[in-house]
């Protein structure tokens, strides 16, 4: 399979000089079996440039199948469902997996096209959409033999993290999540920063503790590890409520899992390419000086990383 990076910032795209060698665009990555159609992690706004592209295949003639898979349905992971071409066209067939509380899931996507948001209906769309609602540790199979996990992730509300395994190799996707530390994240919004480095309520630190079990179990072995990295450490210590994690957790979930490649994922939008390069540049020096046996990338727009069969 082959993963194409096509939106790799959180919160809001911020096109512009500062951002042209990285991107600028929020949560998008298409998985691209041997044999298999399209599966997109996260709608992202980089989800519109996908889109164009995939109506150059089978998608423009209405013959195209896709499965998206919603890490959850803040903003800036859904903003792009709108302007995916292939939804506007008759025939095509696109699957929508995600984690919802609540609310139905359709009901989810479809405000966000309701006036006075957006001038188009989902009923206008007309491609074969069909919504399916997933628990915390589903397993599930797509055609072709690919198999898809998941597990929570420590995000306001809920949020998901994925793994599909196919063409001998495993990916795994985890943002957006927090470190598995400080806060336990629910339903709640959290105003105000937890007092860290103090002890957390036995309870808490046990659903903390289950939930980071999950996600390292997720990605035992994978070949590739996509990670929540928004922020840096000192940025963490003061944002530690807003459920984002940073290089030095994500390096340490890497080494228990004992992944083959980690890619820091989700970039801060005040991030620039040069302060991108120099986190990359810092945390290789420390793999490197911890001999740890895998490597280390920065996700950026148009990053295509073959994995396995191809």
């Amino acid at each position: 399979m082959k993963v194409r990076f096509w939106g790799v910032r959180g919160s809001i795209p911020v096109p512009g000089r500062a951002t042209s060698r990285y991107g600028g665009n929020t949560s998008c990555v298409e998985v691209r079996p041997r044999n298999g159609s399209p599966i997109i992690i996260d709608a992202g706004t980089g989800l519109r440039r996908l889109g164009k592209s995939l109506m150059e295949e089978a998608f423009g003639d209405g013959r195209g199948s896709a499965t998206i898979l919603i890490s959850h349905t803040h903003w800036d992971h859904v903003q792009g469902l709108p302007f995916f071409s292939p939804l506007y066209r008759a025939g095509n067939k696109v699957e929508i997996f995600a984690r919802q509380r609540d609310t139905h899931l359709e009901a989810v996507f479809s405000q966000q096209h309701d006036s006075p948001y957006f001038p188009v209906p989902m009923s206008a769309m007309q491609a074969d959409m069909s919504f399916r609602e997933l628990l915390e540790g589903a397993r599930f199979e797509l055609p072709g033999g690919i198999r898809i996990s998941c597990t929570r992730l420590n995000h306001p509300w809920v949020a998901m993290a994925y793994r599909i395994d196919c063409d001998r190799a495993s990916l795994v996707y985890c943002a957006d999540t927090a470190p598995f530390a400080d806060i336990l994240f629910g339903r709640e919004f959290v105003t105000t920063p937890p007092a860290l480095d103090q002890p957390l309520p036995p309870d808490v630190a046990a659903e903390l503790d289950r939930m980071r079990a999950g996600v390292v179990a997720l990605a035992k072995g994978a070949d590739l590890l996509i990670y929540d990295t928004q922020f840096t450490y000192e940025e963490y210590r003061l944002r530690p409520h807003w459920g984002h994690s940073h290089p030095d957790d994500a390096i340490q979930i890497a080494r228990d899992a004992g992944v083959k490649r980690l890619c820091l994922f989700h970039h801060a939008p005040m991030r620039s390419d040069d302060d991108n390069d120099r986190i990359l540049a810092k945390y290789r020096g420390v793999v490197a000086a911890q001999g740890d046996p895998f490597s280390l990338d920065s996700a950026f727009e148009g990053l295509e990383i073959p994995l396995g069969d191809q």
